[in-house]
C-alpha cells in the first residue's frame, strides 16, 4: 500500500530547483574565476597556480562541507540547535587554525616544493592565493549550518538567494581590482572567492533570523542529542569530504610526474570548472533526498527522479563536448589558447559520464545520511580515493598518458568504485523504507 502522502516529481522540482540553483551559481563561478585569469598576464601559470590553490583550499574547507547534511538531518529543536552550532564554532576554529598554519612559509615550501614538486613561479603565485584563501573555510561552515536549518524547514530559496549575494560580492570584488590595482591573476581570483563566502555567510544568517525562534521554540531534549551522539554521526561526513577533497593534491601530485604537466596542470581547473557545472544539479540532491523521504518516505518518486536527472546531465554535457561548442566554451568563454583548447578536447569527452555518477553518489548518500548511517560513506569514499591513486599511477607510469588524460580516466574509475561499494549499504536502506510505505 503506498504512503497517503504522495509525492511527486513537481513537488520534488519545486523543493529541489533552488539548491540546484545555488550550486549551479557555484559552478559558473569557477568558469568565470578561470576565464578572467586566463585573459590576464601569465595565464598558464597563474590557471595551474589558481587550480592548485583552490584544491588545497578545497582540503581544509573538507572538516566542514558536510556541516549542511549535518544541520538538515540533526537540528529538531533548542537542544539539538545549540549542540550542533557549538560544534559548528569548533571546528571552524579548528580548520581556520590548521589552514594558518599551511601558510606558515617553512610548512608551505615543504608541500610546494617538496610534495608537489612545483616551479617557483607557480609556488608563489599558489602562496599569494593561499594567505587571501584564510578565511573561506569558517565562512563556508558558518554559512553551511544556517542553510541545513533553511532546508529541513523548507525555506530553499533562501539558500538560493545567499548564493547570489555571493556572487554579486564576487562581481564586485573583480571590478574593484580591475579599476584600482595591478594584481596577478590568481590574487584577483582568491580575492574574488574570499569575498564571496563571506558575503554569502553574513547573508545566511541575516535569511534565518525568523526560523530561529521556530527552532528553539521546539523542545527536543528527549532525543538526547549530545556532542558524542553528533561526533559519531558527524566524523564519518567529515572524514569523507577530507578524503575526496584530498584527492585534488594527489592528482596535481601525480600530474607533476607526466607529461606535458604545466599544461595539464593549466586546463583541469577549467574543465573541472564545466564539470561542475553539471554536477551540480546532483550535488544539491542529497539535502532534498534527505528531507523529501523524511517527510514522506516515498522511495520510487525520488528514485525516478534521479534517473531523469542523471540521464539529463550526461546528455546536456555531451551537447557540449562532443559538439563545435566545445571550440565556443573553451576558446571565447574560457579564454584558452588555441594550443590548450585543443589539447583539452579529448579529456573533456572522456569526462562526459562524471556528472551522472554524481547524481547516483548523492542519491545513495542522502539515504544513508537519512538512516543516520554514515560510516558506509566515508569507506566507499577511501576506496574512491585508492582507485584515483592506483589509476594515476597505472596510467601515468605503465601508458605514458597525458596528465589531465589520465587524472579524469582516474576519476571516473574511483567514482564507479565508490558507487558499486555504497550499494549494499544502500539497498539495505532502500528496502527498510520501502517496508514503511506496505
Amino acid at each position: 500500500m503506498v504512503s497517503p502522502q504522495t509525492l511527486t516529481k513537481k513537488e520534488i522540482f519545486r523543493f529541489w530547483y533552488p539548491l540546484s540553483a545555488t550550486w549551479l551559481m557555484m559552478g559558473i563561478e569557477g568558469p568565470f574565476l578561470t576565464a578572467l585569469i586566463a585573459r590576464m598576464a601569465d595565464a598558464k601559470f597563474n590557471l595551474a597556480a589558481y587550480g592548485i590553490a583552490y584544491s588545497l583550499a578545497l582540503v581544509m574547507e573538507s572538516p566542514v562541507t558536510m556541516m549542511m547534511s549535518a544541520s538538515t538531518a540533526l537540528v529538531k529543536g533548542k537542544n539539538s540547535y545549540l549542540k550542533l552550532r557549538r560544534f559548528t564554532y569548533w571546528v571552524n576554529t579548528l580548520t581556520t587554525f590548521t589552514m594558518l598554519i599551511l601558510i606558515i612559509p617553512p610548512v608551505f615550501n615543504l608541500i610546494a616544493y617538496g610534495l608537489l614538486n612545483l616551479p617557483k613561479g607557480v609556488a608563489d603565485l599558489t602562496y599569494k592565493a593561499m594567505a587571501i584563501l584564510l578565511p573561506w573555510p569558517a565562512s563556508i561552515g558558518y554559512r553551511r549550518f544556517y542553510q541545513g536549518i533553511m532546508i529541513s524547514n523548507g525555506a530553499t530559496k533562501k539558500v538560493a538567494y545567499g548564493t547570489i549575494v555571493r556572487i554579486l560580492a564576487m562581481g564586485i570584488t573583480t571590478l574593484l581590482f580591475f579599476i584600482f590595482f595591478k594584481s596577478d591573476g590568481v590574487v584577483v581570483g582568491a580575492s574574488a572567492l574570499s569575498a564571496g563566502v563571506i558575503a554569502e555567510a553574513a547573508a545566511s544568517r541575516v535569511m534565518v533570523r525568523k526560523l530561529i525562534p521556530v527552532v528553539i521554540s521546539i523542545n527536543d531534549s528527549e532525543e538526547k542529542i549530545s556532542q558524542k551522539s553528533i561526533i559519531k554521526f558527524y566524523y564519518p561526513l567529515a572524514l569523507t569530504s577530507l578524503i575526496n577533497l584530498g584527492m585534488h593534491p594527489m592528482v596535481t601530485f601525480f600530474i607533476g610526474q607526466s607529461r606535458n604537466a604545466i599544461e595539464s596542470l593549466a586546463v583541469l581547473p577549467v574543465l573541472n570548472a564545466l564539470v561542475f557545472i553539471f554536477k551540480s544539479f546532483g550535488l544539491s540532491y542529497q539535502e532534498a533526498v534527505i528531507v523529501l523521504i523524511h517527510k514522506t518516505k516515498n522511495y520510487s518518486v525520488l528514485r525516478n527522479f534521479e534517473r531523469l536527472m542523471a540521464f539529463s546531465v550526461v546528455a546536456g554535457l555531451a551537447a557540449i563536448s562532443f559538439t563545435p561548442l566545445a571550440d565556443l566554451w573553451l576558446l571565447k568563454i574560457s579564454g584558452l589558447s588555441p594550443e590548450l583548447a585543443s589539447f583539452s578536447k579529448a579529456p573533456l569527452m572522456i569526462y562526459t559520464i562524471f556528472p551522472a555518477l554524481t547524481v547516483m553518489i548523492s542519491f545513495q548518500r542522502g539515504l544513508l545520511v537519512y538512516r543516520k548511517n554514515t560510516k558506509p560513506i566515508t569507506l566507499s569514499s577511501i576506496l574512491e580515493v585508492m582507485g584515483v591513486g592506483i589509476a594515476l599511477y597505472i596510467g601515468i607510469h605503465f601508458f605514458n598518458l597525458i596528465g589531465v588524460t589520465a587524472a579524469i580516466i582516474a576519476y571516473i574509475a574511483g567514482r564507479v568504485i565508490s558507487n558499486l561499494y555504497l550499494s549494499s549499504s544502500f539497498f539495505k536502506a532502500r528496502n527498510e523504507i520501502i517496508k514503511k510505505q506496505d
